[in-house]
């Protein structure tokens, strides 16, 4: 077993392959996300060549503007319908849209037909996630196939930021936007065919009976109006989707007129950006238990800010890729440090609906950048327009500062939980939001010299970890393990779903933090290292259980023999 969690990446892809069916869901999601990056640059490079930035910019709208009012609808189509179902349709719309786009584009029709067939392509696009999420649970057989299939997911989401633009860019090269569009098509019937015998669970119960989208819509939007420091944070963090909105005009824009990069340029100017925004992600790791995000959140900003007019003032096709990076890097660290403070500042009753809520402001905040670029270009042209963005930036966060500031500053950060969390291997590499999240959902219990904390047999629904004390852990009546602060147990009932295997009682006067299943699963759910941790500890409990029942039996053996 110590072998299996040795490698996490192989162990992931073990557990995906071995279960047949959630491979071909996997990768037809990562097919999908491909599609998804390469068709958006596609699009805009056949836009900006038929009529420029304006173009540009309304190709961009008419794709954002039906999601912003739909896309919650149709997320919510996979509670009401077998979410294999729904996520086949989705492919399947898009496939057929992006198709018919290409073909159109082939034959010389005209723009306005073009422009009236893009937005089937986003909306077909918008279905997938949802229904992907729901129908994962109903597929896998055991607790590491669910955390192996949400690891490939990430993997598939991140890696298309990169990937995708880039090979878009060689298609836009060869053979021009119908060549890309006409190539993603084939990627999303491909991902259609292979979701095919999948259709997923009934929807559970009398949807009729449920909570209506447009109630928990309203959860979150008056959530957001009542507390002032959750309406600073969702502001900040939906404004940053106006840079992401305005960059992808400007990558056309820059490629094509600026830097003569052709129209394969855009794909890999945009593929820089998301190149920048892994390292981004890489460094936000050193904002764990940070008593003070704002600093690091401004600097984001102004980074991000900054790269943007460097690269109006000097416009080189070396300065276009290192900036942009830059650019991408920073919005990156905005976009966490803003999440975690919002995940500190918002009511816990109502976090996941402000979430919800600051989802369904991304595709409005992509469509104002989108309008902002074509009227910067029309005026004083793309070096213009991108020292223009880079000040739309810096004055958002210049209006809020001050009260991003105070957020930060009333903000309660629970820094010893943090610090022991780290002191445990199965949490100790997740990412800060999740890790200052699980510490928030720490429980604190105090425990009597030989009080029981758990008993071999009976049914795991919490994980411990030791804040002070010192706990035996005993297995069919032997000693197994003596565990003290930094050390943690109860993680085999809850990854395995099995009853307990051991029984821990606490030899000292001792305070546990418990952790509840279902954020416990949840943490190492979609995290290749957690996964591989937990693996690990896993593998050495099981041998010290052994172990231990070795000892038992030649005790008995013994015993018997005496007799």
């Amino acid at each position: 077993m110590a072998k299996e969690g040795a490698g996490s990446v192989l162990s992931v892809f073990k557990a995906t392959i071995r279960n047949r069916t959630l491979l071909r869901l996997e990768l037809a999601f990562a097919t999908f996300n491909g599609a998804e990056w390469a068709v958006w640059v596609c699009l805009l490079v056949y836009a900006y060549s038929v009529g420029g930035a304006t173009a540009a910019g309304l190709m961009a709208l008419v794709q954002l503007i039906p999601c912003i009012f739909l896309a919650p609808y149709i997320g919510a189509l996979a509670d009401r319908r077998r979410p294999g179902r729904v996520l086949l349709v989705g492919y399947v719309v898009q496939a057929v849209a992006m198709t018919a786009v290409a073909a159109a584009i082939a034959l010389g029709a005209p723009a306005w037909a073009i422009f009236a067939l893009a937005p089937a392509i986003n909306l077909g696009i918008t279905a997938p996630r949802p229904a992907q999420s729901a129908l994962l649970p109903s597929i896998v057989r055991k607790p590491i196939e669910l955390t192996a299939a949400n690891v490939v997911s990430s993997w598939a989401e991140n890696g298309s930021v990169l990937i995708a633009p880039a090979i878009a860019g060689v298609l836009l090269g060869v053979g021009g936007p119908e060549l890309g569009i006409a190539f993603v098509a084939a990627l999303s019937f491909v991902a259609a065919i292979l979701v095919i015998p999948v259709p997923g669970p009934p929807p559970l119960g009398d949807t009729a009976a449920a909570v209506s989208l447009t109630a928990q819509v309203g959860a979150g939007i008056r959530a957001v109006r009542r507390e002032p420091a959750v309406r600073t944070l969702v502001t900040l963090l939906g404004a940053q989707y106006i840079l992401v909105g305005a960059l992808d005009v400007l990558y056309v824009v820059l490629a094509i007129s600026v830097l003569g990069l052709g129209e394969g340029g855009a794909g890999y100017l945009n593929a820089a950006f998301g190149a920048g925004g892994l390292v981004g992600a890489a460094l936000t790791a050193g904002l764990v238990a940070r008593r003070r995000l704002a600093p690091a959140l401004g600097a984001g900003v102004v980074t991000a800010a900054l790269a943007l007019g460097a690269l109006g003032l000097f416009p080189t096709v070396i300065g276009a890729f290192a900036l942009l990076a830059l650019a991408g890097m920073g919005r990156t660290v905005l976009d966490v440090t803003g999440r975690i403070l919002l995940q500190r500042a918002a009511p816990p009753d109502v976090l996941a609906d402000v979430f919800s809520l600051l989802e369904s402001l991304m595709n409005a905040g992509l469509a104002c950048g989108a309008i902002i670029v074509p009227v910067l270009v029309g005026l004083s042209g793309a070096p213009a327009a991108l020292i223009g963005t880079g000040l739309v930036f810096l004055l958002v966060i210049a209006v809020a500062w001050r009260k991003v500031r105070a957020v930060d500053a009333a903000a309660d950060v629970p820094h010893v939980e943090i610090r022991l969390l780290q002191s445990i291997p199965i949490f100790s590499r997740l990412p800060a939001p999740q890790l200052e999240g699980l510490a928030r959902a720490l429980e604190p219990k105090e425990y009597a010299v030989g009080e029981m904390v758990m008993c071999e047999g009976e049914e795991g629904d919490f994980y411990c970890a030791i804040a002070e004390g010192e706990v035996e852990v005993s297995h069919a009546g032997h000693a197994v393990a003596h565990l003290t602060r930094g050390e943690g147990f109860g993680e085999i009932a809850l990854i395995e779903e099995v009853p307990r295997t051991a029984t821990v009682i606490a030899t000292v006067p001792s305070e546990v933090y418990c952790l509840q299943k279902a954020p416990f699963i949840l943490a190492l759910t979609g995290h290749a290292a957690a996964t591989s941790a937990a693996a690990s500890v896993i593998a050495r409990r099981r041998d010290e259980l052994q172990s231990a029942e070795g000892g038992a039996k030649a005790a008995a053996e013994l015993e018997g023999g005496a007799l």
